[in-house]
């Protein structure tokens, strides 16, 4: 059986900077479930099926080779780069949550609330900042007896801390089969499998009971695209919190969301930006 996977480099010329979020969102046309950064300005991004690589391989070179985009195609096996890269993952703490590999856990109570994450090929290890900025809007919420939705949920990570910090219920989505996967034995690792449900299922289209808190680590441009749908699943007085989001897609992701609720409170960190939106 072939155990390999289809997958574009992406290489951006060092002077434009402005460029990564235009290409993230003509990639998100094509449901790329990873992107891995080699470096600065090489991107590997992993797609479901050849056909779906072949044809952003062809979109991105419509719309920025002139630009200096360089885009080849490869086939990496199955988990090749997620095993290269978690052998160095270490515990991190983000405000009072610490999120933990299973090989790295504090032997002292370090922080009020423990997470174990055994990283695979969904995202949501505690390592990238826009999960860090999804855990600090946690933080900030009042989810005691609160029923939440966890949407992109990756490797469950934002779902498994709302469920140990009080909600009385937490269901987690997500596009990608292997992060449901993931996500269910995260849940498992961390005892909360009656708390916390992970569905496979579009965020657009969950069709899911609203929640008094949502959180959606994605995409600005799916943020962008899908608003309404979003805002439509916070309950009244709820606080939908949206990640994935950089610097330069602030403004139009504020935009999108700006007729279902008003600005809460702002996360930022490098370059990443987490909105908390009250509906």
């Amino acid at each position: 059986m072939d155990d390999r996977r289809p997958a574009l480099d992406v290489r951006t010329p060092a002077h434009d900077v402005c460029l990564t979020p235009l290409i993230d969102a003509l990639l998100d046309d094509f449901d790329p479930f990873a992107i891995e950064e080699l470096d600065t300005r090489h991107r590997r991004v992993h797609f479901f099926s050849s056909v779906s690589r072949d044809e952003a391989a062809r979109a991105l070179g419509r719309s920025f080779r002139s630009r200096g985009v360089a885009v080849r195609a490869v086939d990496v096996p199955h988990g090749d780069w997620a095993a290269r890269s978690q052998a160095g993952l270490r515990a991190v703490q983000v405000g009072d949550i610490v999120v933990a590999p299973p090989w790295d856990v504090p032997a002292a109570a370090t922080a009020a609330t423990l997470v174990v994450i055994r990283p695979s090929m969904g995202f949501g290890t505690g390592h990238h900042a826009s999960t860090r900025l999804c855990l600090r809007a946690l933080q900030a919420l009042a989810l005691g007896n609160r029923h939440v939705l966890d949407l992109g949920t990756g490797s469950g990570v934002l779902a498994i801390a709302s469920a140990l910090r009080g909600a009385r219920t937490v269901l987690a989505v997500d596009i990608d089969a292997d992060a449901v996967e993931t996500a269910r034995a995260n849940v498992g690792l961390n005892d909360v499998g009656h708390i916390v449900q992970v569905r496979r299922a579009d965020v657009r289209r969950a069709g899911v009971e609203p929640a008094a808190g949502v959180v959606a680590n994605i995409h600005a441009a799916l943020a962008c695209r899908a608003a309404g749908a979003l805002a439509g699943l916070v309950s009244a007085g709820g606080t939908l919190v949206v990640g994935g989001v950089t610097g330069g897609e602030e403004e139009d992701v504020r935009r999108a969301l700006a007729p279902y609720g008003a600005l809460h409170a702002r996360y930022t960190e490098d370059e990443w930006v987490a909105l908390a939106i009250r509906v």
